[in-house]
């Protein structure tokens, strides 16, 4: 019996896949095989190394119009619109240049997300979205992006930020001065529970989520009520349009550092316009689906968005806006509800906010953590791809809440938190970056390869917008702040974050070079992908080490796609073979 048969050599208790799907293709220099999802008519055509399309999703299709919109609306409405607006007028120094800003944040969702819908159409039936775009759009060195995505994916999956700011707004619905640790304790705990509610049932979460994200839009729509009042006069606060006249007053003082800082600030606060597509394989017919209602959040919240800031700056002055290290929410309340229960009770709808928003992004998160798992470069798949026993994603639920405790209970508050907070941004960047030049490079290999074309097609302008700001947003943080190289928002060298995660990303290349080259030549073995299907039906690729002198037999017996020409389902006993069924029949170009 060949090692990579033996029923003990690193297998799990799966069935490996056979081969059947819609046919085999080619460009000349990559394969590519096509596969129906549950949730699509459309097939969905992808290299041959990427990971099985799941024919039923094990996590259901429970993500329709309202979660779409919804889910989208409670990450993006988080604590940005609630924190940033001092440092975006800080940044660009006028009150126009800022509404300016949020326009273009917006615009800037648009052409991404248009990047984002394009790639779906591609591939209609894999959740995941940025893991599933990066290893198709670049397929070689084979597992290269899969593997770096997937690491750094792993390592930065922290949501430390958001609980620390869901602590911090739960403590000021009190009149308690809160200690470091006491904001720790209430931090690691609102994150618990976000996850258990998240653990045991994914419809009812989903539920529970567009609850807290009908509250969210309408404590911004009393926000926005109370600022006409304002600006009508109703209120104590004194010459409420003041702001608006010579709105564009100041704008001559912006610096190019704080332009770019504006800038991360506005797509921070729009973070979560493309989280949905995460959600691709539980949405029925999803492009036509995120097409209409990702762009109706999207615009949801920009409109919310415009008319909050319109009443911030009704309330508060813009000195006071721009210099206070109050967030625009505080000062607001402070100038028209005074110190009274009812900010009190404002503070608990933004705390509520800040936990929706924590939801929101572990459930985007952990579609990618499992993707990665289901590519078959994390070891241990079972953990990462199992939906056993309640229909969701434990494993990439634990690892979030475990990276995320440690980040809170190890990382001293200040200089260090912000750090760390902000390792994911430079990291991130680069793979936007990245993602919206490879579609380019998917439409010209899948045209070489005369495959269908797809279901939306991104304008080119859109995409090349994108480029242009992705590019920026790499180039930019490098430029320092007017106060030298140590007057960021940290205490030491303003691009240490930078470096850091240039760092990382050059780890995660090593780490692949060591995996997937030096060990097998040192060993003496192949690495090759099989398909396989696990006891509760999840789909997924493994990565088989096969002894050189076995490579024959293995490219003999398994298709493109790692599926096996005729089944074997692994007993403790070694394998069973079943219903032989040769793929030499498929469709080949």
């Amino acid at each position: 019996m060949v090692s990579w048969k033996q029923p003990f050599s690193g297998r799990s208790d799966a069935a490996v896949a056979t081969a059947s799907n819609d046919g085999e293709f080619s460009d000349g220099s990559l394969k590519y095989v096509g596969e129906t999802g549950g949730n699509s008519n459309a097939v969905t055509y992808q290299e041959a190394t990427g990971a099985p399309v799941e024919h039923d999703s094990p996590l259901g299709y429970d993500v329709g119009p309202f979660t779409i919109v919804l889910i989208n609306v409670t990450m993006m409405i988080g604590t940005g619109i609630y924190s940033t607006p001092s440092a975006i007028l800080h940044g660009t120094g006028s009150v126009g240049l800022m509404f300016i800003y949020w326009t273009l944040g917006y615009l800037l969702c648009i052409a991404s997300g248009a990047v984002y819908l394009e790639f779906t159409a591609y591939f209609p039936s894999r959740s995941g979205s940025e893991v599933v775009f990066l290893e198709q759009a670049f397929p070689r060195p084979t597992w290269f992006f899969p593997t770096t995505f997937a690491v750094q994916s792993v390592l930065l999956s922290f949501g430390s930020s958001n609980a620390v700011v869901l602590a911090t707004y739960l403590f000021r619905c009190s009149t308690k001065e809160p200690s470091n640790w006491e904001i720790k304790g209430v931090a690691l705990a609102g994150y618990t529970v976000a996850c258990l509610c998240l653990v045991f049932n994914t419809k009812y979460a989903y539920w529970f989520q567009n609850a807290i994200g009908v509250v969210k839009i309408l404590t911004l729509i009393f926000i926005i009520i109370t600022g006409f009042v304002v600006l009508g006069g109703h209120t104590d606060v004194e010459d409420p349009k003041a702001n608006f006249r010579n709105a564009f007053e100041g704008t001559g003082s912006a610096s190019a550092y704080g332009l770019t800082n504006a800038l991360y600030r506005i797509i921070f606060s729009y973070g979560g316009y493309n989280n949905a597509f995460n959600l691709a394989n539980e949405v029925k017919n999803p492009v036509q689906s995120l097409k209409k209602y990702a762009f109706a959040a999207l615009t949801t919240v920009y409109v919310l968005y415009m008319f909050a800031n319109v009443a911030w700056l009704s309330a508060v002055p813009k000195e006071e806006l721009e210099s206070s290290g109050l967030t625009a929410a505080s000062l607001f309340f402070g100038n028209v509800l005074g110190n009274s229960g009812a900010v009190r009770g404002l503070n608990f709808l933004i705390a509520l906010s800040a936990f929706g928003n924590i939801m929101a992004v572990i459930v985007g998160l952990s579609r990618r953590l499992r993707e990665c798992g289901r590519q078959g470069v994390l070891p241990w798949t079972p953990f990462w791809v199992s939906t056993k026993p309640f229909g969701t994603p434990l494993g990439p639920y634990f690892t979030t809440w475990a990276i995320t405790a440690l980040m809170i209970l190890a990382i001293p508050s200040g200089d260090a938190f912000n750090f760390v907070s902000d390792l994911g941004v430079y990291p991130g960047a680069a793979f936007n970056l990245a993602m919206a030049v490879g579609l380019y490079v998917v439409r010209w290999r899948r045209k070489r390869a005369n495959l269908p074309s797809p279901e939306f097609k991104a304008w080119h302008i859109l995409v090349i917008f994108n480029i242009l700001v992705q590019s920026f947003v790499i180039v930019m943080p490098w430029y320092p702040p007017e106060g030298g190289m140590y007057a960021g928002d940290v205490s030491f060298w303003y691009a240490t974050y930078v470096v850091t995660g240039i760092g990382i990303l050059i780890a995660c290349a090593l780490y692949y070079y060591f995996w997937a080259f030096l060990m097998p030549k040192w060993k003496g073995y192949k690495l090759r992908s099989e398909a396989v299907i696990l006891d509760n039906g999840v789909q997924s690729h493994e990565i088989r080490k096969v002894p050189i002198g076995e490579l024959d037999e293995w490219e003999a017996t398994h298709d493109v796609a790692g599926r096996l020409r005729q089944a074997t389902v692994l007993q403790s006993g070694g394998p069973e073979k079943v219903s032989p069924q040769s793929s030499d029949s498929e469709a080949k170009v």
